[in-house]
C-alpha cells in the first residue's frame, strides 16, 4: 500500500517495524546465519521504488518484539504477545516527529495509539482491517470444536485483542477492508457500515510467471495426472480438511494433490490423508513460483480470508482457481475457475472433476486468468484509495 500511495504522490512517510537498509541487503546471505534461515525474508522487507529518506523503522526494537512473540507463543500466549507488540509499536510511532501530513493510514491491531494522537491533531484516519476480525475467530473456533482431530481444541477468545480493534474502528474516519466477505464480518460485529470501503489487495505480475505454450502443448499430449495445488498455511481455517476429504473421494481418478506450505494441523490428520496427496512443507518464494508453473489448477477451500493473495498469484501464472466466496471474490465462474460453497468437500471434488474430465480446460482458461490479474495492479489500487479518500472529503 505504501508503494501505491507513493505512485500517487501521496506518501509523506512510511513507518514500519523492520525495513532492510541498502547496506544490509548488500551483506546478502550473512543474514541467514544470524537469523536462523530467515535472513532472506528480512532482506526482502524493503521497496526499491520508495526513497529511504521517507522510511522510519525500529530495527532493534523489532528484533526484541519478534523475540517476545516467539517466546510467549511457545507458552501458548501468542495473542497476548501480539497485543503487547502491537501496542508497543503504535505507541512508538505516536512519539515520533513526523513530516506534515493530512491523512494517516494504518493497519488494524497496530494503530490505536497513533490514531488517538492523530485525531487530536485533526488528521483524517484510515484503518486497513487486515482480516475479518472477531467473526473469523468465532467461525474457526466452532469448526475446531467440530473437528478436534484436525487441529485440536480452539484457543480462548482473545477479548483484549478484539476490544482494541473495536476502539480502532471507532477512531477511524474510513475503514478499508479487502473483500466483501470482510465487510460483512465487520458489520456483524458492530462496525459502522457507513465507514467501510472495499479495496482489494494489489498484485504485480512478475517475470517468468507464465507457462510457455510449448509446455501446455506437451501436457495435452501426456497422460500425466492433473496437478492440483494448494499453497499457503496448511491450517483448518484454510479448509485443508475439506481438501483432504475431496482428495479421498477422487483417489481413483488420475489426479494428484500437492499441498505446499507450513503444516499447522495435527500429524494424525496428515497421516490419514489419501495416497494422492503429498505434503511438501514450507518453501521459499522462488520455489513457490515453481509450484505454480508446474501445476494445472489452484484450490482455496477457505473458511475465511481477508482476501487470499494466492488467488491472484495463481491467476497470474495462468492457473484457474477454485475458491469459496469467503475471501476476495476474484474468480469469474466458468471463465477463470469456479466458486464453491465453504465446508463442502463434495462440491470441491465435483469442481476438480470438471478439469479432470476436460484436460484442455486449464489451458483454455489460462488467457482469461492472466488478463484478470491486470485489474489488481498497484497503480489501480492507489487510484482507488485516492478516490475513497477524496470521496470522504467531499461529503
Amino acid at each position: 500500500m505504501a508503494l501505491a500511495l507513493h505512485q500517487q504522490g501521496m506518501l509523506a512517510g512510511l513507518v514500519t517495524d523492520w525495513y532492510a537498509p541498502l547496506w544490509l541487503r548488500r551483506m546478502g546471505g550473512l543474514m541467514d546465519g544470524w537469523m536462523g534461515g530467515r535472513g532472506s525474508a528480512a532482506l526482502a522487507a524493503r521497496c526499491e521504488d520508495i526513497p529511504d529518506g521517507l522510511v522510519r523503522a525500529f530495527p532493534f526494537r523489532s528484533l526484541f518484539w519478534k523475540w517476545r512473540v516467539r517466546r510467549l507463543a511457545a507458552q501458548g500466549r501468542s495473542y497476548e504477545a501480539h497485543l503487547q507488540t502491537d501496542a508497543a509499536f503504535a505507541a512508538a510511532v505516536a512519539r515520533l516527529k513526523l513530516p506534515p501530513h493530512e491523512v494517516f493510514f494504518g493497519y488494524s491491531y497496530a494503530s490505536l495509539e497513533m490514531m488517538e494522537a492523530e485525531k487530536k491533531r485533526g488528521v483524517l484516519t484510515v484503518l486497513d482491517q487486515i482480516d475479518p476480525g472477531a467473526m473469523e475467530f468465532r467461525l474457526v473456533a466452532e469448526e475446531m470444536r467440530q473437528h478436534p482431530e484436525i487441529a485440536g481444541p480452539p484457543p480462548e477468545f482473545p477479548a483484549a485483542n478484539f476490544d482494541r480493534n473495536r476502539r480502532e474502528w471507532e477512531l477511524a474516519d474510513i475503514i478499508i477492508v479487502n473483500s466483501g466477505w470482510s465487510r460483512e464480518a465487520l458489520i456483524s460485529e458492530g462496525a459502522d457500515a457507513a465507514k467501510i470501503e472495499v479495496l482489494p489487495l494489489c498484485y504485480e505480475v512478475e517475470d517468468g510467471s507464465q507457462k510457455s505454450e510449448l509446455s501446455t502443448f506437451n501436457f495435452q499430449l501426456s497422460t500425466a495426472p492433473l496437478r492440483v495445488l494448494f499453497l499457503g498455511q496448511v491450517i483448518l481455517r484454510k479448509g485443508i480438511h475439506y481438501l483432504i476429504e475431496a482428495a479421498r473421494m477422487l483417489e481413483r481418478e488420475n489426479i494428484h494433490f500437492d499441498v505446499v506450505g507450513p503444516v499447522g494441523i495435527l500429524p494424525g490428520a496428515v497421516a490419514a490423508a489419501a495416497r494422492n496427496m503429498t505434503f511438501h512443507g514450507p518453501v521459499s518464494r522462488d520455489r513457490a513460483a515453481e509450484w505454480y508453473r508446474q501445476s494445472d489448477l489452484f484450490v482455496l477451500p477457505t473458511l475465511s480470508d481477508g482476501f487470499a493473495l494466492t488467488q491472484l498469484e495463481a491467476l497470474a501464472h495462468g492457473l484457474p482457481v477454485i475458491a469459496t466466496p469467503n475471501c476476495g471474490r476474484v474468480v469469474e465462474p466458468g471463465k477463470t475457475g469456479f466458486v464453491i460453497p465453504p465446508r463442502d468437500a463434495r462440491a470441491l471434488a465435483d469442481a476438480i472433476l470438471k478439469f479432470a474430465a476436460d484436460r484442455n480446460l486449464p489451458a483454455s482458461m489460462a488467457p482469461a486468468c492472466r488478463e484478470a490479474v491486470k485489474a489488481y495492479s498497484v497503480n489501480s489500487c492507489g487510484q482507488n484509495l485516492v478516490n475513497i479518500i477524496n470521496g470522504y472529503r467531499a461529503k
